[in-house]
């Protein structure tokens, strides 16, 4: 069946217009005669059965319902520009989109990918945040790496790493001290994540300790956030090292406390069962697990290293 889609002639010419509000620039910008771009509209109207512009001595003024269609095919046409340019700029290569997790993706697998580019310089790597689970079906990702259980159907889950996150600030809140034990930390502000809400109840439930006010505190989406607040003395967080190695090795941040939090959940590679196949996606996987598993056998320290990577 045929689509119910006007010209794409008319609807860049009615793009152009709607946002000059002016047949005169439109048809400068396109190149075209005034002429044709009052033709375009008109035929673009006569096809929708609505009026797009009021015409007067003065000019041309947008309806409302020219108003409100100009943006949505505006976003459209935009769209379109942005996928025509992705496939003009990927001929020759093969190319992975990836939705990955923020904090990770930058502090963690960015800093690795060049060497991921020098073995494989044939595949390209893009990088979207995502932070919950979606429907490959719905986007365009090929794979993505996220923090949970690995309960996404149609997927097919690696292991990468766990978490396991300290008690870290800044070096001000200890002061003179080496350390502060779990009752201390109780007296101090708690700085939450937000995806995590219960992090600091299970902390201190593992320290044998019941506190009243372990969910209380301001509440951070990212791990960056919280790194960066706990660097400005607003209080205590709960952040994986590998996530701030920078600012522990500078000592902008401490380990308070090195007592971890274990967790069931830890960070997966997901691919959808219909891309498992990909010759890039394959070898993507391979690196990713070999980092993985590397990074947790590097002489860090006990405190600092992650759990082992399980297949």
């Amino acid at each position: 069946m045929r689509r119910k889609i006007p010209s794409t002639g008319a609807l860049i010419s009615f793009e152009a217009a709607a946002r000059h509000e002016s047949f005169t620039k439109a048809a400068q910008e396109l190149s075209l005669t005034q002429g044709a771009i009052c033709r375009q509209i008109a035929s673009l109207e006569a096809f929708l059965g609505v009026e797009l512009f009021r015409r007067s001595r003065r000019g041309v003024k947008l309806t409302e319902a020219g108003l409100s269609y100009s943006r949505r095919i505006a976003a459209q046409l935009d769209a379109v520009e942005r996928d025509t340019l992705s496939v003009m700029g990927q001929q020759g290569t093969n190319v992975i989109e990836l939705a990955v997790v923020p904090t990770f993706g930058t502090q963690w697998l960015l800093p690795r990918l060049k060497d991921f580019q020098h073995h494989h310089p044939e595949v390209t790597v893009n990088l979207t945040n995502r932070t919950r689970p979606f429907l490959f079906a719905d986007t365009e990702f090929d794979a993505a790496i996220y923090f949970g259980d690995a309960d996404w159907s149609g997927t097919e889950s690696h292991r990468l790493m766990g978490e396991n996150p300290v008690p870290v600030c800044s070096p001000a809140l200890l002061a003179e001290q080496k350390g502060l034990s779990p009752e201390q930390i109780a007296n101090l502000p708690l700085l939450q994540q937000t995806t995590r809400p219960y992090a600091w109840r299970q902390w201190f439930n593992a320290q044998g300790l019941n506190i009243p006010r372990d969910m209380t505190g301001p509440r951070y989406e990212l791990f960056s956030m919280l790194a960066q607040a706990a660097m400005h003395e607003m209080g205590i967080a709960l952040i994986p090292p590998f996530l701030i190695q920078r600012e522990l090795l500078e000592q902008r941040l401490v380990i308070a406390n090195h007592q971890s939090l274990a967790s069931p959940k830890a960070y997966y590679l997901m691919i959808p069962e219909r891309k498992v196949e990909s010759a890039s996606l394959q070898a993507f996987r391979d690196w990713l697990i070999n980092q993985s598993y590397s990074y947790s056998q590097q002489s860090l320290g006990p405190k600092l290293l992650t759990d082992p990577v399980v297949n």
